[in-house]
């Protein structure tokens, strides 16, 4: 029921996301820094969307990038705007697909809160991720504004936890290296040893 939920959520919002989104390019570059995001590096986007952070990844000459969302409607948004060999979008639940590959950085960019098992997401992506790579969850904005953005969908949204919380939730598979919660961003980041 969570999963249809929140495809229903996004699918009815996919036509107007492009235009509601405010993108902070400097939170960006810190969070793409953080998580390691660099030329040659094969990427997950967890939770795509319609492809927002796919620019930035581009940027950086990364190697590849794989979206995956469980919106049809967003993953139908992503694939018009972005028609590369190097760029593939799936649509699923990011907890259960079979990636059939590793990839370098896995991120999960503003959408944390509508994951219903977040453990079993974690170890589902670990088992995706290289060693020596990285896992990050990360907001373009503060906590509390994450909390009251999500206050009237609480059918297709979990409270954000405290950055500590989730840092001991992601240490239970990876080495959290960095952890930012301020007015500006949220942002705990794992290594795969």
């Amino acid at each position: 029921m969570w999963d249809k939920n929140v495809r229903e959520f996004f699918d009815a919002r996919a036509a107007l996301w492009d235009e509601k989104m405010v993108i902070n390019e400097e939170v960006i570059r810190i969070i793409l820094d953080k998580a390691g995001v660099e030329k040659g590096k094969d990427i997950l986007d967890v939770a795509c969307g319609t492809g927002v952070m796919i620019p930035f990844y581009l940027q950086r000459d990364v190697s590849s990038i794989d979206g995956i969302d469980i919106s049809p409607e967003m993953v139908k948004i992503a694939k018009e705007k972005f028609e590369s060999e190097n760029v593939k979008f799936y649509c699923d639940n990011a907890a259960d697909f079979d990636y059939k590959k590793l990839y370098d950085c896995i991120i999960i960019y503003n959408a944390f809160p509508h994951f219903d098992e977040p453990l079993r997401l974690f170890e589902h992506l670990t088992r995706h991720l290289r060693k020596g790579g990285t896992l990050t969850v990360c907001h373009g904005m503060s906590r509390e504004r994450i909390i009251a953005h999500h206050e009237n969908v609480s059918h297709v949204s979990h409270l954000l936890p405290e950055a500590d919380e989730l840092k001991e939730m992601m240490g239970k598979y990876l080495r959290v290296v960095s952890v930012i919660s301020d007015e500006e961003m949220y942002l705990v980041s794992g290594i795969k040893e």
